[in-house]
């Protein structure tokens, strides 16, 4: 019996992983962090406490047995591991990568009350990455039923809701708006954080389960959400077109030419590969100084792809400090090691015309944090006099999105007054038959949030088709896929 671990007994450092040099890695879009070898990731599954009530479970938001799969790791049984964390995540490669994982598991890893947390992320995209190159996949027995279901949006809420209602049997269709499926992961997300690669197998994987993609298809324009459900013949819908439309911040200046939002800026890099001009048709013209607005996560994105873009100077303006940005740590901390400059505690209050339409400068005013609002954030407050002036001619808005207007505008939905959708605890829609899921409902999220929706919605458009949800045989309340109280007797002969 193997011998049970304490905080004092396991490897007190968390094993650290290689990164592309900071000088080489800014000039190019390789992906920065080079992730765990084989021995690296048994080493820091040594690191794992195995608690009796295991919070990182609970923190993580598709539920994944983390110890189990992290036990696999250590007996080197990478195939076991993969087995486990497929049972609840379709996209461990991707979401090792880009899930914020010291908000959600490792921030409530006990391991973390006394030295830094175990690196289940890292782990987790270790067992992706080996599943990708090994090309492992997991494949049910799956009974035809006649449903045909519908997907809109090839994000993770829409990847996650395929599968499960694949797997169920469902004719699955997935309708993309752009040229190629993968939604925020493929336009939103740089290749050095998250390549192509990656997003492309676990799209193959999809595929595999019998779910067809149909790109160039905007719903809403050559078809509505109603027309699917009568003329298209879909049993049942599910919307996961995410929250696209980018927030400007209505200061004067910010109609000038040079201005744009990083919505448009990451997805003509990334997904119409305008970083590749004048070998690809999409152009990009970037400025010699460029100014991002905000500190999240895609703010830091903006911020690096401007300087592999080759901008002279690249600068972020926050309204907070640095421990007040929603970007992840180590986003903030590659950020600052390519040489991005951050003017924290500043705030934009009018952007400058050179007298020919473009941008000069941005005019900025110096804030300080008082109270906290309802974010539960100290809220800035500008210092009267401590107004200054950057140069600029490129300013980029990194402010947060809202819900895209041209699901609602199409429909009958019932939306909230900040324009999503709204939902019962099923995920379904004002609209019989209907279900939503992802940041069309809540706002803004995290892709592993977004893939939980999406199952979500699977099991209540499961319930609405009648499609009997088959569980663990054996366990829970029910025995070969059947509820405990359905069970009944039969006669049957021994001898």
């Amino acid at each position: 019996m193997a011998k049970k671990r304490t905080v004092r007994s396991i490897p007190q450092e968390r094993t650290p992983v290689r990164e592309l040099d900071p000088l080489q890695r800014s000039a190019n879009f390789d992906e920065v962090n080079c992730g765990y070898t084989e021995n690296e990731a048994v080493l820091e599954s040594q690191r794992c406490l195995f608690c009796p009530d295991p919070k990182c479970i609970a923190g993580c938001p598709v539920s994944i047995n983390i110890p189990g799969f992290i036990e696999r790791i250590g007996e080197k049984d990478f195939r076991g591991a993969y087995d486990i964390i497929t049972g609840t995540n379709l996209l461990p490669a991707v979401c090792g990568r880009v899930c914020p994982q010291e908000n959600q598991c490792e921030g409530v890893c006990v391991v973390g009350e006394s030295l830094t947390p175990v690196a289940i992320g890292r782990m987790e995209r270790f067992v992706g990455d080996m599943a990708i190159s090994n090309r492992w996949v997991n494949i049910p027995f799956i009974e035809s039923v006649r449903f045909r279901v519908g997907i809109v949006g090839s994000g993770p809420a829409g990847m996650a809701c395929a599968a499960d209602m694949a797997k169920a049997g469902c004719d699955v269709t997935v309708y993309e708006a752009f040229h190629e499926a993968g939604g925020v992961l493929r336009y939103g997300i740089p290749e050095f954080r998250l390549p192509n690669s990656v997003v492309d197998a676990e799209i193959e994987k999809l595929e595999m389960l019998g779910v067809k993609f149909e790109c160039n298809t905007l719903v809403g324009r050559l078809f509505t959400i109603p027309q699917m459900l009568t003329e298209l013949g879909f049993d049942a819908v599910f919307i996961g077109t995410g929250a696209g439309y980018p927030t400007m911040l209505g200061i004067p200046g910010d109609s000038l030419n040079g201005v744009l939002s990083a919505n448009e800026l990451l997805t003509r890099c990334n997904l119409m590969r305008a970083r590749d001009f004048p070998n690809v048709d999409t152009p990009l013209p970037l400025g010699k100084h460029v100014v991002v607005i905000g500190a999240g996560n895609t703010a830091m994105d903006a911020l690096r792809v401007s300087k592999r873009l080759g901008a002279a100077s690249v600068t972020c303006l926050y309204r907070r400090s640095k421990a007040e940005a929603p970007a992840r740590a180590e986003e903030v901390h590659h950020a600052e090691q390519e040489g991005i400059d951050f003017h924290w505690l500043s705030a934009p209050v009018e952007i400058l015309d050179d007298g020919n339409g473009s941008v000069c400068a941005i005019r900025c005013i110096k804030m300080e944090l008082g109270e906290p609002d309802r974010s539960g954030r100290r809220r800035p407050m500008p210092i009267g006099g401590s107004e200054f002036e950057l140069e600029t001619d490129q300013v980029v808005f990194a402010i947060g999105t809202n819900a895209n207007p041209i699901i609602g505008q199409t429909s009958d939905l019932k939306l909230n007054n900040r324009g999503y959708i709204e939902t019962d605890g099923d995920l379904m829609t004002s609209m019989a038959g209907v279900f939503a899921g992802g940041d069309i409902v809540t706002g803004a999220a995290t892709v592993i949030e977004a893939m939980g929706a999406g199952r979500k919605a699977a099991r209540g458009m499961k319930a609405f088709l009648g499609i009997r949800d088959i569980g663990p045989i054996g366990t829970g309340t029910a025995r070969f896929g059947i509820d405990t109280r359905e069970h009944n007797y039969r006669r049957v002969r021994t001898m």
